[in-house]
């Protein structure tokens, strides 16, 4: 009697359909030890359907299954599993996370939710069993007395099991059992393809497209091991997730979680437990650890707990997460909050890239969770003062979670908030003191990886710098931990680079900007292609501008190109240099022809300019073709990235650079470089969304497809400027290197801490002489420092601790006073905007007063009269075209005499606006000429845009043309 098909459904409207008395028939076909493994299979998988088809299974044998898994030592199945590469790294941190929190058999179930299933895995796993001295465990899995018939025993899995039909005869004798249990051996072979198909389905379905016929009561379900991610009946097993006997939830309780993560349970490492003890019990804290050791998932404990508190004392719960950048507010809610705590809570993402329909205060009072940029809620915070329905207070929230919270000084949109946290703080002291009830505050949770040493260059001014940070967050105490064996370190390098022997490229550079200096009579004090070059050149226009030289002003402009493109030959190709100098001029005479094609003014210098630039423009792009006049530096970095590459069999890095214009060049070459391709590299590019560059900035939509590229391994190497450093999540890499870049010790300890994976490698490549390599082991000094101070911060009395925050806390406040008080006599002191006039910058054209400016908002300063449409044109403008701005901006404005740029035409509402922007022009200010770089530095109050009033105006226009 064939017994070869052993699955059970695990619908519940088939297994409904089974005669109980059919299975009960059938279970008497096998032998003891088959027993033992069905009820190993369903502790171990946690198979639900099971529960309600095999009671006389457990009822005999259940005892035997218990020992099984109290004996088991999971994590040594754990970590020969890893070497086996059935478990990943962060699966292997999860299973060791739940045996140490939980014991043995909650990391079995860990272990059965996230091994890999390849074909052979269960081969493999039973070869890890018996390695791991579970010869026991392999007998039961196999039927086999002995292990050594194991290997012949096992089917691969790559083998599909066929499906034979059995009609049970009722009456059949017991004594029929051997032949069952020859075939049910079989039956256990070939389970490890019903194991593998059945667990690659992690939803909890209960429905089938067949009737409940399928599978007559003469044959069992062919899914006796699948699990679809669905656990046994506690009631039956007797087991729970935890020691605290909170039930598995059920599928219809996780379906019930549309949406959110299946992961509803977090697990957290005992040096995670132990920095978030404090705010568990409700005290403001800031937790320091080191990137990627999981300071987020803490904060979504400590976030659960909190609102699990909550509920139980009957008051309410809102937690607020607030990051500083747009995509960490999808990262966050994808990967940690949502995925954890949506199926139990209402969560909600909110940036400026985000499309909802209703306001902000409506998704605060509606949710549990809000995830937000931190300028989101100061808004609203500011929109509470004028109307309490408009806005939002921090009372609306019991707890503010902080993300990368060392930026919480002046002037950051975090101190902000926190300085209306601490002056209310204040203001409670003094209504207990009058017996009033204070207004509830919300607890604060701050995360960072290294809070700095600021401007410290001792140990004792390290000291005040993080304290400082600690007052304005108010936090009870600032946690750390060494994370001990968890403690992962890259292998750290400084690779050199020889300078170069000869430089034709960057000497004709040379030769062009001595050329400039003196048609401008200019006498620089500092070596070209330097960073004191570029500060020179960049005051000696602003000189100009407000001396209204345009000699001058103009030759400074394209000398800062040139000190540009210097600067890229000596870190990326030559040709690149060559085609930025050829992009710039292109568009300058662009700039020169109006779109009706009348030219407009061309200067001397101009002519100068351009016929320098073409004289030698074939110079360049000679020297550009020859590989044996190209930088040191670009030839080691092929290297160490070849040499990575081709060392591992997955290598996946990131290469941090200094410029959003090299970040694209590096990418480009390594795609045009076939020996790249050949070791399998796949490069992409990550650049900021500020506008203050010359390179366009990339959008948030645009970043994410990258991120989500990178992750899924499409892209193996992310070319990056400083905005991937920080908060960010990726995949662990294992090689990381700093392309001639070192800034502050907060931004080396970030790039080092992507090198998460084992065996990786940071690496800081420098030019000989240049100085990096120095700054780097500054940088290093200044961790050192900060890790001093911390342990004093953390040795100190409390009592001692709470007096020198208060300290720090009354004196934050009397200097935000003090500014408040400048700021208004600032503002009393006013210009009228009739004293106020605005000239090109280029040509040092009259362009209007003061008198024509409106504000739409707070931000767009207009000039909508007749006099000043005269004075420019109108060119499309690509960049403002792609980037999509709130209001409809599609086209520039530029000089009708020399074609500068002045600004760009908005249309708000259905009238065409120009809107200026001010670094444009020259102001002059009653006897004063200035410069400006926005419009806040102007001391000048312009009125707002008169929408009814521009707009009847415009429909009398409409009018009269009908």
């Amino acid at each position: 009697m064939p017994y070869t098909d052993c699955s059970i459904h695990r619908s519940n409207a088939s297994c409904n359909t089974y005669s109980r008395n059919v299975l009960n028939a059938n279970i008497h076909f096998l032998k003891d030890r088959v027993k033992y493994v069905l009820i190993y299979v369903a502790h171990a998988f946690d198979l639900r359907a099971a529960s309600s088809i095999l009671p006389v299974i457990h009822t005999e044998v259940g005892d035997r299954s218990y020992y099984i898994l109290q004996q088991m030592k999971t994590p040594d199945v754990c970590t020969m599993s890893f070497t086996q590469n059935i478990l990943t790294e962060d699966d292997r941190e999860i299973v060791m996370a739940a045996c140490t929190n939980y014991g043995n058999r909650a990391g079995a179930r860990e272990l059965r939710k996230i091994v890999q299933k390849p074909p052979g895995w269960f081969s493999t796993f039973l070869d890890v069993l018996r390695q791991t001295e579970h010869l026991d465990m392999v007998r039961e899995l196999t039927g086999l007395e002995s292990t050594e018939d194991h290997k012949d025993s096992i089917c691969e899995g790559n083998v599909k099991p066929e499906a034979v039909k059995y009609e049970p005869d009722l009456k059949e004798n017991k004594n029929d059992n051997d032949q069952s249990v020859r075939e049910s051996d079989s039956c256990i072979d070939n389970g490890e393809e019903s194991l593998n198909t059945s667990l690659d389905n992690s939803s909890c379905d209960t429905t089938r497209n067949e009737s409940t016929d399928a599978y007559p009561a003469n044959s069992l379900d062919p899914d006796l091991y699948s699990s679809g991610g669905e656990s046994l009946n506690s009631s039956l097993l007797g087991l729970t997730l935890d020691e605290s006997n909170q039930p598995i939830p059920d599928c219809a309780e996780r379906d019930a979680a549309a949406g959110a993560g299946r992961e509803t349970e977090i697990l957290l490492w005992p040096y995670q437990k132990e920095v978030a003890r404090p705010a568990l019990e409700g005290k403001n804290i800031i937790i320091c650890l080191p990137t990627g050791s999981g300071k987020t998932r803490v904060a979504v404990y400590i976030t659960k707990e909190h609102l699990e508190s909550c509920r139980q004392e009957k008051r309410p719960g809102k937690v607020v997460v607030l990051v500083n950048k747009v995509p960490l507010v999808e990262q966050h809610y994808t990967k940690e909050f949502g995925k954890y705590l949506k199926g139990q809570y209402r969560v909600e993402k909110v940036s400026g890239d985000s499309q909802l329909k209703i306001s902000f205060p409506e998704i605060v009072k509606k949710n549990d969770i809000i995830i937000c940029t931190a300028q989101i809620l100061e808004n609203f915070l500011e929109k509470a003062e004028k109307s309490r329905d408009e806005g939002v207070t921090l009372s609306d929230f019991s707890m503010a979670v902080i993300d990368e919270c060392h930026h919480t000084q002046k002037g950051n949109v975090y101190s902000l908030i926190m300085f209306r946290y601490l002056k209310q703080k204040i203001q409670n002291e003094k209504l207990v003191k009058e017996q009033n009830a204070p207004v509830p505050l919300p607890q604060i949770l701050g995360l960072t990886a290294s809070p700095g040493v600021g401007e410290a260059k001792t140990v004792d001014k390290a000291e005040e710098h993080i304290l400082q940070i600690c007052a304005n967050l108010d936090a009870f105490r600032i946690m750390t931990s060494s994370l001990g064996e968890h403690r992962k370190e890259p292998y750290k390098r400084i690779a050199t680079a020889a300078e170069r022997k000869e430089d034709p490229f960057g000497d004709v550079i040379k030769g062009i900007m001595n050329a400039i200096h003196t048609h401008a009579n200019l006498d620089p004090s500092c070596d070209l292609g330097t960073q004191n070059y570029e500060h020179w050149v960049v005051q000696k226009e602003k000189n100009a501008a407000k001396e209204e030289n345009q000699k001058v002003r103009v030759c400074a402009a394209h000398l800062r190109q040139y000190n540009e493109a210097l600067h890229q030959s000596n870190t990326i190709r030559m040709s690149d240099a060559c085609s930025f100098l050829e992009k710039f001029y292109n568009e300058e005479l662009e700039k020169k022809t109006a779109p009706d094609e009348v030219s407009v003014q061309i200067t001397d210098t101009d002519r100068f300019l351009f016929q320098l630039f073409k004289d030698n423009q074939a110079k360049l792009q000679e020297l550009a073709k020859h590989p044996e006049y190209e930088n040191k530096i670009l030839a080691e970095l092929r290297r160490l990235i070849l040499q990575e590459f081709t060392a591992r069999e997955e290598a996946s890095g990131i290469v941090f650079t200094k410029t959003r214009l090299s970040a694209i060049a590096l990418s480009q070459w390594i795609q045009e470089n076939r020996k790249f391709e050949e070791v399998g590299v796949r490069a992409g590019h990550l650049i900021g969304g500020g506008d203050q560059s010359i390179v366009k900035p990339m959008t948030p939509k645009e970043q994410k497809e990258v991120l989500a590229k990178f992750r899924t391994g499409e892209i193996n190497l992310l070319i990056a400027t400083t905005v991937a450093e920080e908060g960010l999540d990726y995949k662990q890499c294992n090689l990381v290197i700093r392309y001639c870049l070192v800034t502050n010790e907060i931004a080396m300890i970030q790039a080092r801490g992507r090198g998460r994976a084992e065996d990786s490698s940071y690496t800081v490549l420098q030019v000989e002489g240049s100085g990096v390599a120095e700054r780097e082991t500054v940088n290093e000094f200044r961790e050192k420092m900060m890790g001093k101070a911390i342990e004093k911060i953390q040795k100190l009395d409390q009592a001692e601790y709470e007096r020198k925050k208060r300290e720090f806390q009354f004196q934050t406040i009397l200097e935000k006073k003090v500014r408040k008080k400048k700021k208004q006599q600032k503002l009393m002191q006013k210009l009228d905007p009739g004293d106020v006039s605005f000239s090109c910058r280029n040509c040092s054209k009259s362009v209007c007063s003061g008198k024509d400016i409106e504000i739409i908002g707070t931000m767009h300063h207009v000039n909508v009269s007749e006099e000043f449409r005269d004075l420019f044109t109108v060119r499309k403008n690509p960049t403002l075209q792609e980037r999509q701005l709130d209001f409809e901006a599609n086209s520039a404005i530029a000089c009708k005499d020399c074609g500068s740029t002045w600004g760009s035409m908005m249309l708000y509402r259905g009238i065409d606006c120009p809107c200026l922007h001010i670094k444009h022009f020259t102001v002059k200010l009653g006897d004063r000429q200035r410069v400006f770089h926005n419009w806040r530095e102007v001391a000048v109050s312009f009125p707002a845009f008169d929408y009814a009033e521009h707009a009847h105006l415009v429909a009398g226009d409409s009018d009269s043309d009908d």
